[in-house]
């Protein structure tokens, strides 16, 4: 090799600290490309995506085969500026050839490389297959050889190359990515995601209408009452019972009964006929579970009954859905109905507004795995039935009861700012 003119010695050398920076960035690049974009790609028949997919479905060998070039070159590199060193300055050269190749390589073959890699894994790991794909077909006895004794020997520490990783997000993951793609996904569009992930998180009695606010027709009234009750109903749907909503008889449509107002034909024993029968839920029922139950028996509309069949509650198809999407009859970004901003910057709050509609409406962080309403949770901080006028601290937030009635929390006054403890 002394016959090898120094200008040809440097030029090797710069191609192999070049080669291993390529070495470098490709092995960069392959781990860090994003696995799911490289399936859609892959899926819309990008070639040089379906070799990177390829070569990562054993990424034993594709690092196996990268290491073996890296270190290669590496070596080679080394042992042509020892040469160089002894041509240059002689046996005294040798160390800080070893000093300089060991900085040379530091910047340009892996800290730069990698970075460039990190920032931009498509555009490095896209062209690298060209080169990486051929190269473990030459080279596959020997990778073979190097994974079967690197596999053998992590099995000693009780470690398989089939545990690998699938790349598969958890829900609360893939939260975080739906939140961090502000960006790219419009906000409304982010927050109906975001409402459907939740679903799974929250049960019937979350967002059910309370046993005492079921709107009905109680068919021991007369039938005056009744009629001025379907006339001036706002539902659609309503509960038939007997004096209360545990006598529940059947649901009844009001589009089925028109025809009995045009008839003169209405009667409490034809809307008895005309009533459906009802359909309970039981508590405790997932809201993405109800939301199948619902499109399965082609229901709208069920009363939630606790263990012991009494009926705590009302679920529709409609409450579900806002849960996804907000909503249907207010403003989107309006208040909920149960809340009143102040003029000073307080919130007038009714007490029988379900946590997670309060959490939602003014992006709090009431708790929601323990009472369903505000009442609720206020009796449960308290522990005794408060007057009016108790002031007291709930998560942050400085609460005053404003109205009692019927033994429950009525309306409370909310400050939207919160105390700030005393930093001693």
């Amino acid at each position: 090799m002394t016959d090898i003119p120094l200008s040809t010695l440097f030029g090797i050398l710069a191609f192999l600290i070049l080669f291993s920076g390529f070495f470098s960035a490709s092995e960069t690049s392959m781990m860090a490309i994003n696995r799911y974009r490289l399936r859609h790609l892959v899926a819309k028949k990008h070639p040089a995506a379906r070799r990177v997919s390829d070569l990562l479905k054993h990424p034993d060998r594709l690092i196996g085969v990268i290491l073996l070039g890296n270190n290669f070159v590496n070596i080679l590199a080394s042992s042509i500026a020892t040469v160089i060193a002894i041509e240059l300055m002689g046996e005294a050269g040798i160390a800080i050839a070893a000093a300089l190749l060991t900085v040379v390589i530091l910047i340009f073959s892996e800290v730069t490389p990698k970075t460039i890699a990190v920032i931009h894994p498509e555009k490095v790991a896209f062209p690298a297959s060209f080169i990486i794909k051929p190269l473990l077909i030459i080279l596959y006895p020997l990778v073979w050889a190097l994974n079967g004794i690197g596999n053998n020997l992590l099995k000693l520490f009780g470690i398989s190359e089939k545990d690998k990783d699938n790349y598969r997000l958890s829900p609360d993951e893939l939260r975080t990515v739906v939140h961090e793609a502000g960006g790219i996904i419009p906000k409304r569009h982010q927050q109906m995601l975001l409402g459907i992930l939740d679903l799974e998180k929250a049960t019937v009695e979350d967002i059910m209408v309370p046993r005492n606010e079921i709107v009905g027709i109680d068919l021991n009234a007369s039938l005056d009452t009744i009629t001025e009750q379907l006339t001036t109903s706002q539902h659609t749907r309503l509960p038939l019972y007997c004096d209360s909503v545990d006598s529940v008889v059947g649901m009844l449509h009001l589009r089925k009964i028109l025809h009995l107002f045009g008839h003169d034909e209405l009667s409490k024993e034809a809307l008895e006929k005309a009533a459906r029968e009802i359909y309970f839920v039981p508590e405790g029922t997932p809201l993405h579970t109800q939301l199948l139950n619902f499109q399965r028996l082609k229901r709208r509309i069920g009363l939630v009954v606790d263990e012991y069949g009494d009926i705590q509650g009302l679920v529709t198809l409609e409450d579900i859905l806002e849960e996804i999407v907000g909503e249907f009859t207010t403003d989107p970004d309006a208040l909920s109905l149960d809340i009143h901003p102040q003029a000073d910057k307080t919130f007038l709050v009714d007490g029988s507004i379900t946590v997670r509609e309060l959490n939602r409406a003014i992006q709090w962080n009431f708790p929601t795995d323990g009472p369903k309403t505000l009442n609720g949770l206020i009796l449960d901080h308290l522990e005794v039935l408060p007057e009016v006028g108790t002031s007291f601290l709930l998560e942050g937030h400085p609460i005053e009861v404003i109205q009692m009635a019927d033994k429950a929390v009525k309306i409370v006054r909310i400050h939207s700012n919160r105390w700030k403890k005393n930093p001693l």
